[in-house]
C-alpha cells in the first residue's frame, strides 16, 4: 500500500494537476493545507484528495501532520511518498521512485533532479548551489552518494517512523537524508524530470526564504557531523 503526502501552501493553480497525475496504484493522496489563503483546499478536495489543515506554517509541520494522520489509521501503508504541490515534478514518475523499494533492494529513494532532465530555469542558482553544497558536505562527512535534496521521495513507512523526524520548516529533506545515513538505511537515487513550478516558490523565490533554508540545512549537517 502506497500513500502520498503533499504539503501545500497557496497552490490553488497547481494542486489539482498534481493529484490527477498521481498513478492509480496509490491508495490515498493526502494534501496538507499549510495555512493557505487561496482555493487550495477546494481544488484538492475536488480532485479527490484527503485534505488536512496545519495552520503552523512550515514544510516540516505539514509533513508531520500527514504522518500523524496516517499513524492513527488501523491499516498502515508500506510506502510513503512525498511530493510538492507546485507541479514542478512529474507525478507519474512516482512509479520510478517506488520501484527500487518494491524490488526489495532499497528502503529510501530520492528523485534526483539531474541537469539533463531539468527544464531550463526550473531551479534557481541558489537552489543549485545549495544542493551542491549540502550533498558535497554529506559526502565529505558521511561518505554519502546523494546528489540532490529533491522533495520527490519515497520511503518504507517503518523506516520513516524509525527516523523520528522533527524538523518543522526548511530542514525536513536534509534531516531525513542525514538520519537515513546514520541509521544505515539502504538508499538510492532515481533521475527524474523537473519543470518550472506554477507560481512563485515560498523558499527559493525569496531572499529571506533562501537564507533561512540555507542556514537550516547547514545546521543539520554540522550538527550530525559532530555526533
Amino acid at each position: 500500500m502506497i500513500k502520498v503526502i503533499i504539503p501545500a501552501f497557496n497552490e490553488a493553480d497547481s494542486i489539482a494537476s498534481v493529484i490527477k497525475e498521481i498513478p492509480t496504484s496509490v491508495t490515498e493522496v493526502i494534501v496538507v493545507n499549510n495555512n493557505s489563503t487561496d482555493e487550495t483546499v477546494k481544488n484538492a478536495v475536488a480532485a479527490g484528495a484527503t485534505v488536512l489543515t496545519e495552520n503552523r506554517k512550515g514544510y516540516g509541520y505539514a509533513c508531520l501532520k500527514g504522518m500523524n494522520y496516517i499513524a492513527e489509521q488501523s491499516n498502515p501503508p508500506d510506502i510513503i511518498v512525498f511530493i510538492d504541490g507546485d507541479y514542478s515534478d512529474y507525478p507519474e514518475e512516482l512509479t520510478k521512485i517506488v520501484a527500487p523499494i518494491l524490488s526489495n533492494d532499497y528502503d529510501f529513494v530520492i528523485g534526483s533532479r539531474v541537469k539533463k532532465l531539468r527544464e531550463e530555469g526550473s531551479m534557481t542558482p541558489q537552489q543549485i548551489f545549495g544542493n551542491w553544497l549540502a550533498t558535497f558536505l554529506m559526502k565529505l562527512f558521511f561518505q554519502a552518494t546523494f546528489t540532490d535534496l529533491g522533495p520527490f521521495r519515497a520511503i518504507r513507512y517503518d523506516k520513516l517512523l524509525a527516523l523520528e523526524m522533527e524538523d518543522k520548516t526548511y530542514g525536513w529533506t536534509v534531516e531525513m537524508q542525514l538520519k537515513a545515513l546514520k541509521k544505515k538505511i539502504a538508499y538510492t537515487e532515481v533521475p527524474v524530470r523537473y519543470k518550472k513550478r506554477i507560481g512563485i516558490s515560498k523558499v527559493s523565490g525569496t531572499v529571506k526564504g533562501s537564507i533561512f533554508a540555507g542556514i537550516k540545512i547547514l545546521g543539520w549537517i554540522f550538527k550530525y557531523s559532530l555526533k
